[in-house]
């Protein structure tokens, strides 16, 4: 191989490996819909007593 053509493999290489490196790092800072969805979800779980209670009753509905 030429001296020209290991630089630009070697340039080709480093700027594969940083959009690699860019692609990781955006992907873990931002949402995804599962976990949007999982927060929304955990956000409006009801607790307690009465939500027990419609549970094992069988008085639960989606609207409540």
């Amino acid at each position: 191989m030429s001296l020209t053509t290991t630089i630009l493999m070697l340039i080709g290489g480093w700027l594969a490996v940083a959009a690699a490196m860019l692609w990781g790092v955006l992907r873990i800072r931002s949402p995804t819909p599962s976990s949007a969805f999982a927060d929304s979800r955990r956000e409006n779980r009801k607790t307690g007593p009465a939500s027990r209670h419609r549970a094992l009753t069988g008085a639960f509905s989606p609207t409540q």
